[in-house]
């Protein structure tokens, strides 16, 4: 396993939709272990989509366990996700992303969603999310679509952002870990244990 580099948001390949999973061969297996260890090395985030790590592939991981009060849960690995369906009951919370780093806005979520997923071992999953996983989740999800958090903003949130996703983009703010910048230009590679 080994740390990988996180997509700045502002990379075009943060922009471009996901390609669904065709087999979970030994290469998606390996995506995934990798994506797990540089989620457990670099930050306290509890998700990491395939595109953020440049994959171009339908999936996102999710540990809940990191840097959180819910010690007990379990890694999940979510393969061409789908959402079903979304509740009418919206509630608004705080998020974070490793593509934009230092930067932390409240996203209006439904409450509850009932999603359809593959897992490594090829198995289909139907089940009802809701909570803190519901909205991890349409996190992701939104990351596989090319959607990001500042896109879910009302426009006067967006408004006020502007200048520290400004600074984002012109790469003012370097992470802890590393990133490719919006030029393709690597930055904290000491991290990288190289």
């Amino acid at each position: 396993m080994a740390v990988i580099p996180v997509y700045n948001c502002f990379h075009p390949v943060l922009k471009q939709k996901t390609n669904h999973v065709q087999n979970i061969d030994d290469s998606v297996n390996s995506l995934v272990n990798n994506m797990f260890d540089t989620l457990y090395n670099i930050s306290n985030g509890v998700g990491l989509a395939a595109n953020q790590v440049g994959a171009d592939k339908s999936l996102f991981i999710v540990d809940l366990s990191v840097g959180s009060d819910n010690p007990n849960s379990a890694p999940m690995v979510f393969i061409n996700p789908e959402i079903i369906k979304f509740s009418d009951d919206i509630e608004e919370d705080t998020e974070g992303c490793l593509s934009i780093p230092e930067f932390y806005e409240k996203v209006k979520r439904p409450k509850e969603i009932s999603i359809k997923y593959y897992d490594l071992k090829e198995k289909e999953h139907k089940v009802d999310l809701d909570g803190f996983l519901a909205r991890v989740f349409q996190h992701e999800f939104d990351h596989l679509d090319g959607i990001l958090i500042y896109e879910r903003l009302s426009p006067m949130r967006r408004t006020l952002s502007k200048n520290k996703l400004n600074r984002i983009r012109k790469g003012a703010i370097i992470p802890q870990y590393p990133m490719i910048q919006p030029d393709g230009k690597l930055t904290g590679s000491e991290y990288l244990g190289e």
